[in-house]
């Protein structure tokens, strides 16, 4: 299992009495499947490592459905982007779907670390870059594309957690029916025991 501060290793922008420091503000914590780490509206916003395990956030609207927003498997941060860009209260909600192994990191922890080394920003451009590609694709197919073509999409994206995660969560996340999913579910796979295009 990885750590968040072996994965911050791998930047030599920060000092050994840097990392010393930032050690020291990084809380271990062992999550139960279905406990909430944060809630719409918390007064503190922190940022989820995940060592072991996997986590979502959502929201839920006003007629108490649920629409998950995105899966945190090993190795994966997971926060409220918004709230620290804008610094406003979270609007997402986040849980751990497993059983899970996670360090916390204080809300403060990225600006502090970019403000005073500009240059780490840059390091990470390109992990940047691919987030907000992702999110850019799936905001379009939300828009454009047919349930069987993102729930692929899903499959390519999350292809270590699909197996992982209860269909009525994926269905969520891909705005579809739990039945509409399993109904794509059956045609890929008779597609795929006969050849057939379906």
């Amino acid at each position: 299992m990885k750590s968040f501060l072996e994965t911050l290793s791998e930047y030599p922008i920060l000092s050994s009495e840097e990392m010393q420091s930032i050690s020291t503000k990084v809380h271990i914590k062992k999550v139960a499947k279905g406990e909430i780490l944060q809630k719409k509206g918390d007064l503190s916003n922190r940022i989820f490592f995940v060592k072991k395990g996997l986590l979502r956030s959502y929201s839920i609207d006003e007629n108490e459905k649920e629409h998950i927003f995105m899966f945190a498997s090993e190795d994966w941060i997971m926060s409220d982007l918004s709230s620290h860009a804008f610094n406003a209260p979270p609007e997402l909600y986040i849980d751990a779907v497993e059983d899970s192994e996670i360090e916390i990191c204080p809300q403060d922890f990225f600006v502090n670390v970019v403000l005073q080394h500009p240059e780490f920003g840059f390091s990470g451009t390109d992990k940047l870059t691919k987030r907000v590609a992702v999110l850019q694709k799936r905001v379009i197919m939300l828009m454009s594309a047919s349930a069987r073509e993102r729930y692929e999409n899903f499959l390519e994206t999350y292809p270590k957690i699909a197996q992982r995660v209860p269909q009525r969560m994926i269905a969520s996340y891909l705005g579809i029916t739990p039945e509409a999913l399993s109904k794509i579910r059956g045609e890929m796979s008779r597609r795929k025991t006969t050849g057939l295009i379906i």
